[in-house]
């Protein structure tokens, strides 16, 4: 009976610059960082053979405090899901996660500490490539502008809209309508038993804001850009389409890794110019000029 022969996996990666030995932390001794390294990761379980296949980054951006969030745990697990189905491994992180109603004094400047964060979090940690979740018009900008500094190969997959609420037989949604009714009971034409009523209509179920706003708006910038997969920006965050769009973004993500796509590929002049052309035909309403400086600012990272 002959021996066969050792199938045992390479410590000692002088030469690897992708998965688990990408960015190795700086001890002197690459060999030393890949086996430090490989010895905690395999604390939580993992095998060799999965931890030869390429590394995709999920950012989790979950939080209590964010209801446009509140579908991450099942857009996470769909991500996971695809990617394991084209032959990735999925590593979910945390990064910070904005709600505008829930940042004091305003949630706009802490958009680029948002944006840090993602980016720090991307060079620090090995990834062949990054799914970003993220939903409102502070959180995607400062996730693209993070993932165009890092240069990865990059998908954005946002959580998707709100259900529309009703009130006495009127379509309600968040925000058109919120200070619509409020100005109304400030003016004594209604009274705190009907704002209390619209209070609980306002917004249906997790999501970001159900109307034409700018986290919708931010949405279809990241499809037109080419970001985000084809026809993600519009299902809603509690229908299967939106799960189904997780899945694939996972799916995506992967290939991306595996052919090098990476995200300056993408986000090129000509992407940026169906962008501003998908932007100016939704203006059907003046758009806030903020919407405009995320966009600018997302391009001019992309090409510093």
């Amino acid at each position: 009976m002959t021996d066969k022969p050792s199938q045992q996996p390479t410590i000692h990666p002088e030469a690897a610059t992708s998965g688990m030995a990408k960015g190795l932390t700086n001890y002197g001794d690459r060999g030393f960082s890949l086996f430090l390294r490989k010895a905690f990761i395999k604390g939580a379980g993992f095998t060799d053979k999965a931890l030869e296949r390429p590394v995709i980054g999920i950012t989790n951006t979950g939080s209590s405090y964010n209801p446009c969030h509140g579908n991450m745990p099942q857009l996470m697990e769909a991500v996971k899901r695809g990617i394991l189905m084209a032959g990735g491994l999925p590593m979910d992180f945390p990064t910070i996660s904005l709600h505008e109603s829930f940042s004091q004094p305003t949630s706009m400047y802490l958009r680029n500490l948002m944006s840090m964060d993602t980016e720090e979090m991307l060079r620090a940690q090995p990834m062949d490539a990054v799914v970003l979740i993220g939903g409102c018009d502070k959180t995607v900008p400062a996730q693209l502008m993070g993932a165009a500094s890092v240069g990865l190969p990059a998908v954005q997959l946002v959580t998707g809209s709100m259900l529309t609420g009703s009130h006495r037989s009127e379509r309600v949604g968040a925000c058109t309508d919120c200070r619509r009714y409020w100005g109304k009971f400030r003016a004594e034409e209604i009274d705190s038993e009907e704002i209390s009523d619209v209070n609980n209509q306002l917004v249906a179920s997790v999501g970001t804001c159900s109307v034409a706003g700018t986290a919708s708006t931010m949405a279809c910038i990241a499809e037109a850009l080419g970001i985000a997969i084809p026809g993600s920006a519009s299902p809603p965050a509690v229908t299967a389409d939106r799960i189904r769009i997780a899945e694939r973004s996972g799916e995506v993500a992967v290939h991306m890794a595996r052919a090098g796509l990476t995200i300056d590929q993408i986000l090129t002049p000509a992407a940026f110019e169906n962008a501003m052309r998908v932007l100016l035909a939704m203006a059907v309403r003046p758009m806030p000029s903020c919407t405009w400086q995320l966009l600018l600012d997302v391009w001019v990272t992309s090409w510093i």
